[in-house]
């Protein structure tokens, strides 16, 4: 593999490069082959976590970006990588795999992980051009798993990819980890209330009792755009999503200057659901928008008032994306809390090589155990969805 920006030359006049930074590679042509579907991939958005810090070798999230260019240096694939010097930000919990390798003596780390930082939302890792030629998606896996091995990495993990990329995992001996998450889906509803119309009577009144408590409590909402947002704002809204971290004993993954710097240039990926009483600000749900999702990531408040957090992260959230016509709504990791307010379990995936035969082959044992469990996991909860089963519940 060649180094970090550096380029090797195929048979058939391809390069296979490593860009140790979103900055070195074009940026429309790199949103050429990510495209405006996923904002996590955009340009804009790895470059201004890497731009303010976020996402730097200080951090443990060293850029290792894989590119294919033809003969005249244009791109016609990529794959977002990173060298970790950690587990960190990954959504994808394997920390009781580095304890095993120390146990045995053996570093975990540096490890190679295809993700996009600190978003545990799925999208694509295999980027291609329109007009690729057949199997460069191979080429990327391929050239990942060479890059693992020369460089002396204990593993190779791609994060959060979509169900067209996991045979192709499988096919290059990558073993496969299932998880879940709730998401709310948009049955074209034309109302919040036509939507919870569609609850039980019990969980709908639940959610109307919950509404009632927050606005009692005299706050409102606003949902602003990035560019409706200035500095002094950002500071507040900043302010109010730390507590949240600092509660927990650690400071957001992304910085202010990363949010004031992607609100410039994605303003309209940007959303954020801000909860106010009188002049204040209070409460703030930090959201990204897709072409046809919403996805919201932090939370914070300056306090507790009754119902917020599940008002402000969840039922703004669906509201917003009635009004908007957006399909689905991915709230974040976790939470059987959602399912009452109708989010539903979604199959999540991973898929991993480890170099060491004895750990790759464990694993994927524990994995496939770790799948039946999932799976009835997902069957018990679809039981307990707040959906009305029959046409006869209702007010």
């Amino acid at each position: 593999m060649p180094p970090p920006d550096g380029n090797v030359r195929d048979a058939d006049a391809l390069s296979v490069g490593i860009a140790a930074g979103i900055a070195r590679l074009d940026r429309d042509q790199w949103n050429g082959l990510a495209g405006t579907d996923y904002p996590f991939l955009r340009h804009e958005f790895l470059s201004a976590a890497e731009e303010t810090g976020c996402v730097s070798e200080a951090t443990g999230w060293t850029p290792r970006h894989l590119t294919i260019t033809d003969a005249d240096g244009r791109l016609l694939a990529a794959m977002p990588l990173y060298e970790k010097a950690h587990s960190w930000g990954e959504f994808v919990f394997d920390w009781s795999w580095a304890h095993a390798y120390e146990q045995a003596g053996i570093s975990y780390y540096p490890k190679l992980v295809s993700a996009t930082p600190f978003t545990p939302a799925t999208g694509p890792r295999l980027l291609l051009a329109p007009d690729a030629p057949a199997g460069l998606d191979r080429r990327l896996v391929e050239a990942a798993l060479a890059l693992a091995r020369d460089g002396n990495y204990s593993s190779l993990h791609v994060q959060f990819p979509p169900q067209a990329e996991l045979e192709l995992y499988r096919e290059c001996g990558l073993k496969l980890r299932k998880d879940c998450q709730f998401h709310w889906h948009n049955d074209s509803y034309q109302s919040f209330d036509e939507f919870l119309g569609r609850l039980s009577s019990a969980k709908r009144k639940k959610l109307r009792r919950e509404r009632r408590r927050v606005a009692e409590q005299g706050i409102g909402f606003r949902h602003l755009a990035g560019d409706e947002i200035d500095a002094a704002l950002w500071q507040r809204i900043y302010q109010l999503i730390s507590v949240t971290f600092l509660r927990r004993g650690s400071m957001p993954y992304f910085s202010l200057d990363f949010f004031r710097l992607l609100s410039q240039r994605l303003p309209r990926q940007v959303l954020v659901i801000l909860a106010e009483r009188g002049p204040d600000a209070v409460g703030v749900a930090i959201c990204y928008r897709g072409a046809n999702r919403l996805y919201g990531r932090y939370w914070g408040s300056d306090g507790y008032y009754d119902a917020l957090h599940f008002e402000t992260c969840y039922l703004q959230g669906i509201e917003y994306c009635i009004a908007h016509g957006i399909e689905v709504f991915e709230p974040g990791t976790q939470g059987e809390h959602k399912i009452a307010r109708g989010f539903v379990p979604v199959d999540t995936w991973s898929a991993h090589w480890l170099a060491r035969p004895e750990f790759h082959a464990a694993i994927g044992r524990y994995l496939d155990a770790e799948r039946r469990h999932v799976d009835r996991y997902i069957d018990a909860i679809e039981d307990h969805t707040p959906y009305r089963r029959d046409a006869g519940d209702s007010e």
